[in-house]
């Protein structure tokens, strides 16, 4: 909210009987200890590295795959979580062409999406550009979803405004009925996109804060630069 407005508001909720609580977090505080990362002995290829972080994390953290996906609007940054559904030479996730994430990254193929695995206190950025994953791809995929995944995805115009949310249980339930018996196709609004990476940062938990922060960037030749940052 504006400034001006902001202060007004806070400043009428302190002297009225709508107290705002707010949150005390700065004594809270967690100690990383578990290893180091050194990027000497890294993998060369940071997608080995990923694929090697993530086996780490399933079965520690709940649903490793959940990824921040950022995308840019009219110059503001976007974000939500999303799923990953696949790595090859890029990250793979699947979402609505129409629904707002959809239409951004149609709209500016630069994303990015972020991974945190607190449980075993490692974080992995990475950037790049988006491309849609072939139609082969999408229907693959679509046919391994639940039944219930499939017909959510035929009733549901992601992002748009519903007058309630029994016009959207109505919806589903009349699919539910003409396909009964049926298979479900893939509705041409729906299929995945695939995030080539350009940038990956990864994020290691240090004792003291004295995290390690390893990047792979500038890839030419087959090969990528791989940095320290400080933390």
């Amino acid at each position: 909210m504006p400034v001006n407005f902001a202060r007004a508001y806070y400043k009428n909720c302190l002297f009225s009987n709508k107290r705002i609580s707010m949150l005390n977090l700065a004594d809270q505080r967690k100690e990383y200890s578990f290893s180091t990362l050194d990027e000497i002995q890294v993998d060369k290829n940071p997608l080995l590295l990923f694929n090697k972080w993530f086996k780490e994390a399933e079965g520690k953290v709940l649903e490793a795959n959940a990824m921040h996906l950022s995308t840019v609007s009219n110059g503001k940054p976007k974000g939500r979580i999303v799923l990953l559904k696949g790595v090859d030479h890029g990250f793979v996730f699947f979402t609505n062409y129409g629904s707002a994430k959809g239409q951004e990254l149609q709209q500016n193929s630069s994303a990015a999406v972020t991974f945190f695995w607190g449980e075993i206190e490692k974080q992995v950025r990475v950037e790049g550009k988006v491309e849609k994953v072939t139609e082969a791809e999408s229907d693959d995929y679509f046919k391994l979803r639940p039944r219930e995944s499939q017909l959510g995805a035929l009733a549901s115009a992601q992002s748009s405004p519903i007058s309630s949310r029994k016009e959207l249980v109505d919806k589903y339930f009349q699919l539910m009925e003409e396909f009964d018996g049926r298979v479900i196709p893939r509705p041409p609004h729906w299929g995945g996109f695939r995030l080539l990476p350009d940038y990956f940062e990864f994020w290691q938990g240090g004792a003291g804060r004295l995290h390690d922060r390893i990047t792979y960037s500038d890839f030419a030749a087959e090969s990528w630069k791989i940095a320290r940052l400080s933390p």
